[in-house]
């Protein structure tokens, strides 16, 4: 199996193929700074969403059968207090046997494989402008991500992104979550890509992520595949004002003597 680096390095040997637009280096910071800045609009109204999150991991077998599955469905929502908070819908027993969900992929489940590259963000990463490319009628600005440094319990995305050049918001990724793992932990991540969409005329949203890669464990390699779908979205409309955090409420004003 070829390595992510390969295929990232033929990924973008194409769109320099391709691109045929070398583009002048502040004009490429300036787009940089453009869409970092709708990501991190975008950012904020997501966190006013509700949706349903639907994982779905499988071990697949030398026959190419699924043998093992996790799956997890869950709703993003708000509390009557107006907290935004997780609610499981279905989890059935897992009956994966040569894997397990360790924290490092609930991370990149939570943040890497809806990677949003924001303003507060860029500065730990390495950006480099790959080309144009037109992704479904849309043309695209590609640009391959690495972090610059790792940091212990943290985890990044490396890879390629591609940005809407009008829209100047992400509408693809294809990469892989990376970090610190500690020593003699057999701990591998799959290659992914992150498709979003539209919604509400504005943002492209997340809405499918899929994974089809085999993992080399030191006991022998497992082939798995990964679906995580992000559905019914829906702006969150309530008259309580949204909190992050518990607040200090003011003391109410002494009673009046009558």
């Amino acid at each position: 199996m070829r390595s992510l680096l390969v295929a990232l390095a033929l990924v973008s040997a194409g769109l320099a193929q391709n691109a045929g637009d070398d583009l002048p280096q502040a004009q490429i910071d300036e787009i940089i700074t453009k869409f970092a800045a709708k990501e991190a609009e975008f950012a904020r109204a997501r966190e006013n969403y509700t949706y349903r999150q639907t994982v779905r991991v499988q071990e697949i077998d030398e026959g190419g059968a699924a043998r093992g599955r996790h799956e997890m469905i869950s709703d993003i929502i708000f509390s009557a207090e107006g907290k935004r908070t997780e609610r499981v819908v279905k989890a059935p027993v897992s009956t994966l046997r040569n894997i397990q969900l360790t924290p490092e992929d609930e991370q990149d489940l939570r943040n890497v494989q809806p990677f949003v590259l924001t303003t507060g963000e860029i500065a730990k990463y390495y950006i480099r402008y790959l080309g144009k490319e037109t992704l479904d009628e849309i043309p695209c600005y590609a640009f391959a991500v690495k972090p610059k440094k790792l940091e212990a319990g943290q985890r990044y995305f490396q890879g390629i992104v591609w940005v809407d050049d009008r829209d100047m918001q992400i509408v693809k990724s294809y990469g892989r979550g990376v970090g610190i793992i500690k020593k003699g932990y057999d701990n591998l991540f799959p290659k992914f890509e992150t498709y979003r969409e539209q919604i509400d005329n504005k943002f492209w949203f997340p809405t499918y992520t899929t994974a089809n890669d085999t993992l080399h464990f030191q006991s022998g390699p497992q082939r798995i595949r990964m679906m995580v779908r992000y559905e019914d979205y829906k702006q969150f409309k309530s008259d309580v004002r949204i909190k992050y955090g518990d607040e200090v409420q003011p003391s109410p004003p002494p009673a009046k003597k009558k």
